[in-house]
């Protein structure tokens, strides 16, 4: 008599708004057309008149609640968080699953923030008024290799394009951990973690002069499309070696 055969269901990926990979080509073709855009030496009025204005508008108080809520993007608190949540995770279901979205997340922001902003040498708009202290029209170009690393690492954001991938980790992790504690995330919460950090990190890191606001853009554009790359994962069929078959259990289908 034949024993009967465990069979592993086909990973298959799991959907994003708007469907397709069209949307991701947009990401991309705007990331790369604005880049050109930038290379060429244009959108530099833009940006200046944006920094102009935050310049003359950024009273004591504004500045600080701005400088406060600037913390919401920083990578190394989000990524200890996110696998503090995915490490609390997997300890209550016994699953190494909850753990793979931070480390994807991870290598993610790590080989595509750090090397493009290496590549670019844009430094930001403060660079006129702090050190290295730049003529201000030496501020906009990009490519300024000649720059010491640290004074030309402005573009893309990294605070916005951190924010958008480690808040759609969070709120992956945060629905199924809330589930085994007996409650369920409702969906508006879920969206708020999406939406409204990223969106409070472009306006704060543009309006303090850290950042020109095409930078945010290009953060923008690279951080919706990595969170569409890791959206896709279908984390509960990814292959896993045996020897964690006793820690296997999918996360995000869990009742």
């Amino acid at each position: 008599m034949r024993e009967p055969t465990t069979v592993r269901r086909k990973p298959r990926l799991r959907p994003v708004r708007p469907a397709g990979w069209w949307f991701d080509v947009v990401l991309l073709a705007g990331l790369v057309a604005l880049t050109a855009a930038l290379a060429a030496g244009h959108l530099f009025g833009l940006d200046r008149a944006v920094d102009d204005w935050s310049d003359a508008h950024r009273p004591a108080v504004a500045y600080w609640v701005a400088r406060i809520l600037n913390y919401l993007g920083q990578g190394t608190p989000l990524t200890l968080i996110a696998a503090g949540l995915g490490a609390l995770l997997a300890v209550r279901l016994r699953s190494v699953r909850p753990l793979l979205p931070p480390v994807a997340g991870f290598a993610a922001t790590y080989l595509t923030i750090g090397p493009l902003k290496v590549w670019t040498a844009r430094p930001a708009p403060s660079a006129s008024r702090q050190e290295p202290f730049l003529p201000p029209e030496r501020t906009l170009p990009l490519f300024q290799d000649d720059l010491p690393l640290r004074f030309a690492q402005s573009y893309p954001s990294g605070h916005v394009a951190n924010a958008i991938v480690w808040y759609a980790v969070i709120a992956l992790l945060l629905a199924p951990l809330l589930r085994t504690y007996g409650r369920a995330a409702p969906t508006r919460l879920v969206t708020v973690v999406r939406i409204v950090p990223p969106l409070v990190v472009l306006c704060t890191t543009t309006y303090l002069g850290w950042h020109w606001l095409t930078d945010s853009v290009a953060g923008l554009l690279l951080g919706l499309l990595l969170d569409r790359l890791l959206h896709r994962v279908p984390w509960d069929d990814v292959p896993l070696p045996g020897a964690v078959d006793r820690w296997n259990r999918p996360f995000i289908s869990t009742p």
